[in-house]
């Protein structure tokens, strides 16, 4: 029986989009023994995800060294056979670097990569997505054929969200950590205006983003918007998704949700493009974005906290009528 172990400890996107990899391996390795290690705050990701065998969580905000030396200290013991580190900054090539492995793999960008067995080139706006990049660091074991990424909620998260499943919805996260990813509040409020009036309209997002759901449900003329920001886990919120007559999101993890439960999406792309390599890959997903070359488009990889040319165009000349496709 081969071992795998998986290293992404960056952030709620990333860790769903390397699910990918744990498709893959267990395609072609059955019987294989993966673990995962990622940031405390994302295990709920894989929560019983039915072929993880150990999940390491990282505390990299409190004592995050000493977190780090106890995780390398748990990882020696176990000699996997392949090492894939997804993540591209120090931490994790420290901890690739220290602990044995009978194969590594990794991205050129690390700062320690010279120490990878496999080491792939990691290159962002040539329209690889992302998934694709991943999956290089296996390629020479299992090829390259392309594997949706995947989440397994469990009953428990299906009957959490039962009672809002029964009818005719639609999901609109309305937020990004980055305000020049987020569509603006007032295009939002138009879209859900040119919903049909019975159709019930479902906020969902993390615990900060309240406070721009309440206004919107504040402002909306429709009385079937309901604000369920920070209320359900992440697989909930994916069991929500997935029953959903369509989503409305963001360049931002609930679009990978969406991807990941392969349920229909339509993803606004303001600052950043498609081209990056985070688009969607449900059977039933679209990106909507400005219609005409915009000279400062994109303005960065994350986003900024506004637009460095203060117009924002990228967003507020998005067509509404493309989200309703």
């Amino acid at each position: 029986m081969n071992t795998y172990l998986i290293i992404q400890t960056a952030f709620i996107g990333d860790v769903i989009l390397s699910t990918s990899l744990i498709e893959k391996i267990r395609m072609n390795d059955p019987e294989a023994r993966i673990d995962f290690l990622l940031r405390k705050g994302n295990e709920g990701l894989l929560r019983n995800h039915p072929h993880i065998n150990r999940l390491y969580v990282l505390n990299k905000k409190e004592r995050k060294w000493r977190h780090v030396i106890g995780m390398i200290r748990e990882i020696r013991k176990e000699k996997y056979d392949y090492m894939i580190n997804l993540q591209r900054f120090l931490t994790t090539g420290i901890i690739s670097f220290l602990t044995p492995a009978g194969m590594k793999a990794g991205f050129d960008k690390n700062p320690l990569s010279r120490f990878f067995d496999v080491r792939v080139k990691h290159s962002i706006g040539d329209g690889t997505h992302e998934i694709a990049r991943n999956i290089k660091l296996v390629e020479h074991l299992f090829g390259g054929t392309f594997v949706r990424p995947r989440l397994y909620p469990g009953e428990e998260d299906y009957k959490a969200v039962s009672e809002y499943t029964g009818g005719d919805y639609v999901c609109l996260a309305p937020a990004s950590v980055w305000y020049t990813k987020q569509f603006p509040e007032e295009r939002w409020l138009e879209l859900i205006g040119r919903l049909p009036s019975d159709r019930t309209v479902y906020l969902i997002g993390g615990p900060d983003d309240r406070e721009l759901c309440d206004r919107i449900v504040l402002q909306s003329a429709n009385d079937k918007v309901y604000n369920l920001a920070g209320q359900h886990g992440f697989l909930e919120t994916a069991a929500l998704m997935e029953q959903a007559r369509m989503n409305y999101v963001n360049d931002s993890a609930p679009l990978h949700i969406a991807s990941a439960m392969n349920a229909p999406v339509r993803a606004v792309f303001c600052s950043t493009v498609p081209s990056f390599g985070f688009y969607p890959v449900s059977d039933d997903s679209k990106v909507v974005e400005v219609e005409y070359e915009l000279y400062c488009r994109p303005c960065g990889l994350h986003g900024f906290r506004q637009c460095p040319e203060g117009h924002f165009r990228c967003a507020r000349d998005i067509d509404i009528n493309k989200l309703l496709t």
